[in-house]
């Protein structure tokens, strides 16, 4: 028996997939959001927002909550539905682990994930003091010697987060300035959260949890090995952009799916929002694509040139 044909499918329930879904379906698009994992993406576990416009300050949690309520008021939302294959014939066949599906458009807001060091003991240790998400395991870490690896914003906020839950922290930072935002360097400084500039991480220590992390300064090629039993690693993400391979769209040469104005891909019918297309990767900015790409969806399901 085939399976339902929809106008629209968004595969990824974060801030552009959610966007995407109210437009969408507001247009009058039969429309379907597909998320691998639970809805919501990276902002589910940021503990506080403080630049999402009319929210002088809201938890991840709860942004999420709003998302998700608007958009299931006129789209249906399916979570734990990786796609295990997905083809262009005259429509687009998608194949889920529940069962199959067609569409007319397609929709990636897929996002990215967490960019790993690469060091000895980094996946033995992952899940056993190794994290890459201080919001979510910070609490088994209260009291205890962490490291924070990392000169961007995410990891600015994750050394303040832990060291406001009594984490003793240092931040480990490759080059002698940080990245990240200037308030938030202004805020690890006045929390007083220890430095460890000019150095990298070698490896991570430790036989059944972590134990420590052995580093080297970049200047001196000194070596030392600081006790910790946490370590947050937060130097950047990488692209979910296994969808975007199979269908063929055109990527940059970090791997992020290339889109003109309008998120259109390299692929009539395939449009893109979000964070994996690269750039300033904020919740506001998601959104704002997601709105984009799927009146762009609209207007070219009024007028496909692609379906004979």
């Amino acid at each position: 028996m085939p399976g339902q044909l929809f106008d629209l499918a968004v595969v990824g329930a974060g801030p552009a997939g959610f966007t995407a879904g109210i437009y969408a379906g507001r247009s009058g698009l039969k429309t379907i959001i597909l998320e691998k994992q639970l809805a919501g993406g990276q902002v589910v576990i940021s503990p506080s927002i403080e630049n999402w416009p009319g929210e002088k300050e809201i938890s991840g949690q709860d942004l999420t909550m709003k998302f998700r309520e608007h958009a299931e008021s006129y789209v249906e939302i399916r979570e734990f539905q990786e796609i295990e294959s997905i083809r262009k014939d005259k429509l687009f066949e998608i194949r889920t682990v529940d069962g199959e599906m067609s569409s007319k458009a397609v929709l990636i807001a897929t996002g990215a994930e967490h960019r790993k060091l690469g060091v000895p003991g980094e996946d033995k240790l992952s899940g056993k003091g190794v994290s890459y998400c201080a919001t979510c395991d910070g609490f088994f870490f209260k009291g205890k010697d962490v490291v924070v690896v990392g000169g961007g914003s995410s990891a600015l906020l994750y050394a303040i987060y832990l060291q406001n839950i009594d984490c003793r922290v240092k931040l480990i930072h490759r080059r002698d300035e940080f990245r990240g935002e200037k308030a938030l360097q202004d805020q690890v400084g006045d929390l007083g959260i220890g430095m460890v500039l000019d150095t990298v991480v070698e490896e991570f220590i430790g036989t059944d949890m972590l134990e420590g992390v052995r580093t080297r300064n970049l200047k001196t090629g000194e070596m030392k090995t600081l006790d910790a039993a946490g370590a947050f690693v937060a130097i950047g993400e990488v692209p979910r952009n296994d969808i975007a391979v199979e269908l063929g769209v055109e990527l940059d040469e970090e791997g992020y799916v290339k889109v003109d104005r309008s998120m259109r891909t390299s692929v009539p019918g395939v449009f893109a929002a979000g964070d994996i297309t690269g750039g300033l990767k904020q919740i506001v900015s998601a959104a704002g694509e997601g709105a984009i790409a799927a009146t762009s969806a609209f207007e070219e399901l009024m007028k496909p040139y692609w379906i004979s």
